[in-house]
């Protein structure tokens, strides 16, 4: 099978019981790396998928046989090795498949300093590279090292959000038998607030629920934990950790664009007018709260690469997704779930005011949530959709954008499935559900 279809716009993903993500691929991909990055010193960890430890030696195989050597950091969440790629100044590598099931597994790749590999800042080469069965070649192998940073990157959270200003909070975390679960307990163990935890134990096969707290049903134990009282907070990760999705103190859900406002508004206390990323698909709210607290909002399209570059190029001190990714200046403009939690929960210590109040601040529309659609023809789809509404404002940054004046929406195709998104917002749910539901009929009729 050709590996051309697993390279997707910022990681490589598909299913390791079809052929797609094989330990022969990886082992390509572990030589085709080192021949862009053209390093000595490669950081690699995993999640806790059954495929992943074969996978991990595969891919030691191919960057060890190019000459450079391995830190191994075991099995640990996406954004520690992040953290270690940019302590260290070194690549890294990360094999996840994130949310996904069991079945699929994937690499996230950094440069040194946890600078993004995506398509168009080298995952294209690397795609390239192993379809010609081009590789770094070296007289000498590189050797393998294990390294334990768990330690060292709690402290770095905790260097970045001082624990002793949170709390006493009740807070209640759903790991999903992810990452999270390696080190939530060291965190909570150095913060005033008690940790309430469900599904912490890593297991690969997710026996729960699936690891991918964006679909609604996967938060129902934790909202009802939350529902069933005394919680100030709850917490769902995701499989690799790097992205946290919130329940509120009346276990009601928070929008990432809500979370990301909030967020955003706290950093802006501490950075005067600096600049906040925000993707296309979050709230209007957003841009309006950093602008109504003094910073300059940078609208960039959805996806991690992209955000960490525009990051760089702006000096942006933060940047958040819809779909629950929040990016930190301090933390190498990387991504973490968990120092988002940690600076919602200082949010909420230092206002003296349950979320489920705070929140009312940031959400002055309403919003359709994430709908999925699939389609036969995703180009046919998009055409058909855009000739609906001629007068109407369109950008095509990500997919597509429409504004209509009282209702705004996007629709994108998927970068990691076979899928059409769409995000509609209004302050009128009646503008709002008619939106969708024209929108839908018309998607529907495209499968």
């Amino acid at each position: 099978m050709s590996p051309d279809s697993v390279f997707k716009a910022y990681d490589v993903r598909g299913r390791t019981d079809n052929g797609e993500i094989t330990p022969d691929l990886y082992r390509k991909i572990g030589g085709a790396f080192i021949l862009l990055v053209e390093v000595d010193e490669v950081a690699v960890g995993r999640d806790c998928r059954k495929s992943s430890d074969p996978l991990f030696e595969a891919l030691v195989e191919g960057i060890t046989a190019a000459g450079a050597n391995v830190v191994d950091l075991g099995q640990v969440p996406t954004d520690l090795v992040y953290f270690y790629s940019g302590k260290h100044s070194v690549p890294g590598a990360m094999i996840t498949a994130s949310h996904n099931p069991p079945e699929y597994n994937g690499l996230k790749l950094c440069r040194a300093g946890a600078a993004p590999v995506g398509a168009d800042t080298g995952l294209d080469d690397i795609k390239k590279a192993v379809i010609e069965g081009k590789a770094n070649q070296s007289a000498s192998r590189g050797s393998l090292r294990r390294v334990d940073v768990i330690d060292d990157y709690v402290d770095h959270l905790l260097d970045i959000v001082d624990g002793s200003t949170i709390g006493p909070l009740q807070v209640a975390v759903d790991a999903g038998n992810g990452m999270a679960g390696v080190t939530i307990e060291k965190v909570f163990a150095r913060v005033e607030a008690t940790l309430d935890g469900i599904y912490l134990e890593p297991d690969g096969t997710f026996p729960n629920h699936p690891a991918d707290p964006i679909q609604p049903e996967n938060l129902r134990d934790l909202i009802e934990k939350v529902a069933d009282g005394g919680h100030d907070l709850g917490v769902a990760f995701d499989g690799d950790a790097d992205r946290a999705f919130f329940i509120d103190d009346n276990a009601e859900a928070v929008s990432g664009s809500t979370v990301t406002a909030l967020i955003a508004r706290w950093m802006l206390e501490r950075h005067p007018g600096a600049s906040i990323i925000h993707n296309l698909i979050t709230s209007r709210a957003v841009p309006e709260t950093i602008r109504a607290a003094g910073g300059t909002p940078i609208r960039t399209r959805v996806g991690h690469s992209y955000i960490k570059q525009v990051m760089a190029e702006s000096g942006a001190v933060f940047g958040g997704e819809h779909s629950g990714h929040y990016y930190f200046a301090d933390n190498f403009r990387a991504d973490s779930g968990m120092l988002a939690m940690l600076i919602l929960l200082r949010v909420i210590s230092e206002a003296g005011r349950p979320l489920s109040v705070l929140r009312r601040d940031v959400e002055p529309y309403r919003a359709s949530g994430e709908i999925n659609f699939v389609v036969s023809d995703v180009d046919a789809a998009m055409k058909r959709v855009e000739a609906m509404y001629p007068d109407a404002d369109v950008d095509h940054i990500d997919g597509m954008t429409i504004d209509l004046g009282e209702v705004w929406f996007n629709l994108r195709p998927s970068n990691t499935e076979p899928l059409l998104r769409l995000n509609v917002e209004s302050a009128d749910n009646r503008a709002l559900n008619a939106t969708v539901d024209e929108l839908a009929a018309t998607l529907e009729e495209e499968k």
